[in-house]
């Protein structure tokens, strides 16, 4: 498939104990491919709207199992599974951190047309919870493009 097939819509919300709910919401092209296995990997460039400008996060969707990979200017990877706790190393500029990804829950409609996928999780850094997330991610075919 060809670069940007797909029109990206994200919201995301982060809560923290100490403060308000910081919300993010990005629209970004980006691609969407089937991998072998039914797998699929959704990839497109972060903005500077996210903080994370020079950055190219890869989601892999295998099943249950979601994988986020961020290559860049920031280099991490978070893994997410229903009920479970997976732990992920993450790079910051004044170093990396172990942290605790548990999913409470996830759901996922993608496949080779697009679809949604939303992740409710924690993160937890040195078993301390740092804040409940949600994921909202829409993935549909470029309108520009021929499909």
């Amino acid at each position: 498939m060809c670069a940007d097939n797909v029109i990206i819509s994200i919201k995301g919300k982060q809560i923290y104990a100490e403060s308000s709910p910081d919300e993010i919401e990005l629209v970004t092209a980006g691609t969407l491919k089937q991998e072998s296995g039914g797998k699929y990997s959704i990839s497109y460039q972060e903005s500077e709207l996210t903080g994370l400008e020079g950055t190219t996060t890869r989601l892999l969707i295998d099943g249950g199992k979601v994988t986020l990979l961020r290559e860049g200017s920031i280099n991490s990877q978070m893994v997410f599974e229903e009920g479970r706790r997976h732990l992920s190393m993450y790079e910051t500029p004044y170093g990396a951190l172990s942290i605790g990804v548990n999913t409470r829950r996830m759901r996922s409609t993608v496949d080779d047309k697009g679809g949604d996928l939303e992740i409710d999780y924690a993160i937890e850094i040195d078993n301390l919870l740092a804040g409940q997330n949600l994921f909202r991610m829409n993935v549909k075919k470029n309108p520009a493009l021929p499909q």
